[in-house]
């Protein structure tokens, strides 16, 4: 493959967009379904972690960042090392790009594992973190609501919003 050249016509361009956006989204639901069965489910002795209030700056919880960043990496490996495809590499930066998101606001904009927050705040972004804050107002795999990652009903809008400032008090 050395010095071969590759070159993406329009239309491959197009359906490429097209798969990474549909791939994020989809990815939504793939942290939701995992979120609300597996991690509150079978694998809730990694999750635990998550939702018990600590200061440490790891937790058995971020395994799930290795093994859902897995898919991203072999497509990547697969579909540029072994046989080119951009539709797969389209997926695995699908993938990336949902992971990248995920990151910004779940560890760092909710639960201020960098301390950094956007200065304005949207009803969207208000929406979403008051439904991540409700998820964490019970500390056991039973009875928790608001699964989601980058989507929450309206439902879940708070009336009056109050940023929790301090990681502890997301956990």
């Amino acid at each position: 493959m050395s010095g071969a050249s590759f070159t993406m016509d329009a239309t491959t361009l197009l359906l490429c967009s097209l798969i990474v956006i549909g791939t994020f989204l989809f990815w939504e639901f793939v942290a939701w379904f995992t979120h609300k069965y597996i991690m509150h489910g079978l694998l809730w002795v990694w999750h635990k972690s998550h939702h018990t209030v600590h200061d440490h700056t790891l937790e058995k919880n971020d395994w799930f960042a290795v093994v859902f960043s897995l898919p991203s990496i072999g497509l990547f490996y697969y579909a540029s090392l072994i046989a080119y495809n951009p539709y797969l590499l389209a997926v695995g930066l699908g993938i990336l790009c949902y992971g990248i998101f995920y990151f910004i606001f779940h560890d760092i904009i909710v639960h201020q594992r960098i301390k950094w927050r956007p200065e304005k705040r949207s009803r969207y972004l208000q929406r979403m973190i008051h439904a991540h804050y409700i998820h964490h107002a019970k500390h056991s795999k039973e009875n928790c609501e608001a699964f989601g990652f980058l989507y929450a009903p309206k439902k879940y809008e708070p009336k009056k919003f109050i940023l929790k400032e301090d990681r502890q008090h997301t956990q």
